[in-house]
């Protein structure tokens, strides 16, 4: 067990209240609507700027994630799933506050594919194990479906004047790498239409070939402007394009800086806010249409997770660093928006490595404990696999650093951030490609007498709990234990019962279904290998996870069992992990406990 203070201390980090970065009202930009756990819970919140009055718009068991406003600031909209399992309605309610009503009842429960809400229609997304539907629902008119396919499909963009509807596809086989379509919404008939390439409603279609994938980011606010901000990957990385849709022109928008960049216009629509990310850090820069100027705003360093351009012109941003709590200001320091109560306990920094591995240099993120080492040491990977481990506030890092611990992130192959060569690298072969770069991490760390060869902790959630179960599975002998959160632990039964959506993304990461391709998703299954399991495991386990499902993660704990392996199971009745502050505490808690007794700092 850890002293008191100690625990007081990594525990204050997730109690702390935290908000999000106001969203605001396109017509009412003095309506704002943001989420927060100040009660325990993530629920939504409105804020008027005008009057300072804040509401709470939500309040649900398992929290509420998802919300947005509606034009004119008149109305909140969020989903609304069972116990965390993401499968649901939306709903709405009075932004001045008052009864929730099923936002359109015609529209029957699924997966949320994508909302755009205008000033007379709405158009909203729905996936089901049949496939993908997209209904449009006007204001006093009859909801109707104007898309429908077995593949994957969203809602994406609306145009101010809701005379173009852009949505993302998949029907040339790969969800990872959409297609679009705009539509004329005016010639859309009654009645289920399919938009297909050839129907008379469909404008224009951009599609960049194999393994290149279209993300529509937003068409330009200004009445009459047809100009459609999508990011590419034509040059190998995440890139801007401005596409006219109205003559079907485009503008490619190169920029001089390494990484991913992606942007969101300004009110005016005479220029972009710029997010660039390179190396776990990102930053924001504002460019110029008209001149092609790109000017770099005052942020320190650390990781913007999201930035607005507000219509005075002033950029307001959620910022955090690996030592420093988020906060939410203006890009030229004033706080916008605090929580109340105190701020969380400072953390640790980070220190980059750059490590040789099979597929090209690793990028890892480590921290240290006091003392010298070599140290107890986690590796912490992350989910996705299409995400990355970066210079943010990290309440479970510095958990484990509190403990003891030296703490390690591998940005693996798979990891976004460093050009789509390295995040498709998996392809064919997943699971097992990753933990080559986790190894090679690892061996550069032992030999820099940095890790305790003997004392190495591999833990992870979600597809990072896939990676700690095949890990302990096919490399047996560098870990001294694993704990594995909401994890994929039989490949073949997780396809199974998982939503649609993953279905078709692990169809395109593996090279097929389960049925084509059996013995690829063998050989990356955590179940294939667990009679080699020679080390302690821990198992995190959400009851309606709709991504890693509980039946498959039963069939990997039963043979465990069998196995006579030793092992622990931690339940909790929520779905892919929990918005609930306490229920996360005694996720971390628990995990600290089993890592204490088996790999001792």
């Amino acid at each position: 067990m850890l002293p008191a203070d100690v625990t007081a201390r990594w525990q204050a980090r997730f109690r702390a209240p935290r908000v999000s970065l106001p969203d605001w009202a396109e017509d009412a930009p003095q309506r704002c609507l943001f989420a927060s756990d100040v009660t325990g819970v993530v629920e939504q919140y409105t804020w008027d700027r005008d009057t300072g009055e804040q509401r709470q718009v939500t309040d649900r068991a398992n929290g509420t994630l998802a919300a947005t406003l509606s034009p004119d600031g008149e109305t909140v909209w969020w989903f609304a799933d069972t116990d965390g399992d993401e499968f649901g309605i939306w709903r709405t309610q009075p932004f001045a506050g008052g009864d929730d009503v099923v936002a359109v009842p015609e529209v029957e429960p699924a997966y949320p594919a994508g909302l755009e809400i205008g000033r007379t229609l709405v158009a909203i997304g729905r996936s089901t194990d049949d496939g993908s539907e997209l209904w449009l629902a006007p204001v006093g008119g009859t909801p109707r479906v104007f898309y429908r396919t077995p593949d994957t499909a969203s809602v994406d963009a609306l145009s101010r004047d809701e005379d173009r509807l852009v949505l993302s596809h998949s029907e040339h086989g790969d969800p990872r790498y959409p297609a679009l379509r705009v539509l004329d919404v005016a010639a859309i008939p009654d009645g289920h239409s399919q938009a297909e390439a050839d129907s008379p409603w469909v404008v224009a279609e951009k599609w960049d070939g194999e393994e290149l994938g279209l993300h529509a980011l937003g068409f330009s606010p200004v009445p009459g402007d047809l100009r459609l901000l999508v990011g590419h990957e034509r040059r190998g990385r995440e890139e801007l394009l401005v596409w006219d849709v109205a003559a079907d022109t485009e503008t490619e928008l190169v920029l001089d800086l390494p990484g991913d960049v992606t942007a969101g216009w300004y009110p005016d629509g005479s220029a972009l806010l710029v997010g660039h990310d390179h190396a776990a850090r990102s930053e924001l820069y504002r460019y110029d249409l008209a001149t092609a100027e790109l000017v770099k705003l005052d942020t320190p360093p650390g990781v913007v997770r999201g930035a607005t351009a507000r219509p005075d012109g002033s950029v307001e941003l959620a910022w955090s660093s690996s030592e420093r709590p988020p906060v939410i200001r203006r890009a030229d320091g004033p706080v916008v928006l605090a929580a109340p109560g105190d701020e969380p306990p400072a953390a640790y920094p980070v220190e980059d490595r750059w490590v040789p591995g099979p597929g090209g240099d690793v990028h890892a993120l480590l921290v240290r404990p006091a003392g010298e080492g070599p140290f107890a040491t986690a590796f912490l990977v992350h989910g996705g696999p299409e995400a990355a481990d970066d210079d943010s506030y990290r309440a479970r890092r510095a958990a484990y650093v509190d403990a003891g611990y030296a703490v390690v992130h591998v940005n693996y192959r798979g990891s976004s951030g460093y050009g789509s060569a390295w995040r498709d690298a998996l392809t064919g072969r997943p699971g097992l490609t990753e933990l080559e770069d986790v190894a090679a991490v690892q061996d550069a760390l032992v030999a820099e007498g940095i890790a305790d060869p003997a004392r190495c902790l591999l833990t992870g959630g979600s597809w990072g709990g896939f990676l700690t179960l095949l890990g302990l599975g096919t490399q047996p002998q560098r870990w001294a234990a694993g704990i594995a959160e909401v994890p994929v632990a039989d490949y073949l039964a997780a396809y199974e019962d998982e939503m649609e959506g993953l279905r078709a993304y692990d169809r395109a990461l593996f090279g097929g279904s389960p049925d084509e391709v059996p013995e690829v998703y063998r050989r990356s299954s955590p179940l294939t290998y667990v009679d080699d399991v020679a080390v302690p495991v821990l198992v995190v386990a959400g009851a309606n996870d709709p991504r890693c499902p509980i039946r498959q993660i039963d069939n990997y704990l039963e043979a465990l069992a069998a196995g006579g392996k030793e092992h622990e199971v931690y339940r909790f009745d929520a779905g892919h992990g929990s918005l609930v502050v306490e229920e996360t505490i005694r996720q971390v808690q628990t995990a600290l406990d089993f890592a204490l007794r088996h790999v001792t700092p």
